[in-house]
């Protein structure tokens, strides 16, 4: 079974994707921390270091790598469905699960992160805010096409687990 977590930065995809995998009793594996094993840099390093196009095509070659790996949750990175058809691909290799979450919170989950994010690590709240909505607008049409869409507030990994194992 593979399954896909996918959803804006902050969404929960890490973190419920832990909890996921255990309850599934799969692998869990993080996208973004794969890429900073493989490069030997942050996320943060490498976006100051080269640009997005980079990051994109380099993220995707380490998908397309992984997408046949058996019995595992991956958690992919807010924009990782958006780029070269990865939507799609994650569709025809597992589940793929839309973790939705409302601006404010978002914008609430990431003024609060600990991790940093290069995307939005320059902006004001009052940006961050207007940042995320217009992000969600061009998104939301590639996480929309998951098999299954979720509401991140007050998530349920049993319910989630369950709602999978009926999908598989």
């Amino acid at each position: 079974m593979r399954v896909f977590l996918l959803g804006y930065m902050g969404s929960g995809k890490s973190s419920k994707g832990k909890k996921l995998a255990k309850k599934l009793n799969l692998n869990f594996f993080d996208l973004d921390i794969l890429f900073e094993k493989k490069y030997k840099l942050t996320i943060q390093q490498f976006f100051s270091k080269y640009d997005e196009g980079l990051f994109r095509k380099l993220e995707h070659k380490l998908l397309k790598k992984i997408l046949h790996d058996d019995n595992m949750v991956l958690s992919l990175g807010g924009g990782s469905p958006c780029f070269y058809d990865n939507m799609n691909l994650i569709n025809e290799s597992g589940i793929t699960i839309y973790i939705e979450m409302p601006v404010k919170a978002l914008q609430h989950r990431l003024t609060h992160a600990k991790k940093p994010r290069p995307l939005i690590k320059n902006l004001t709240p009052e940006n961050l805010e207007s940042f995320i909505a217009g992000q969600l607008r061009e998104r939301e049409n590639y996480y929309l096409k998951a098999h299954l869409t979720i509401s991140g507030i007050n998530l349920d990994i049993d319910q989630l687990a369950e709602r999978i194992i009926t999908l598989a």
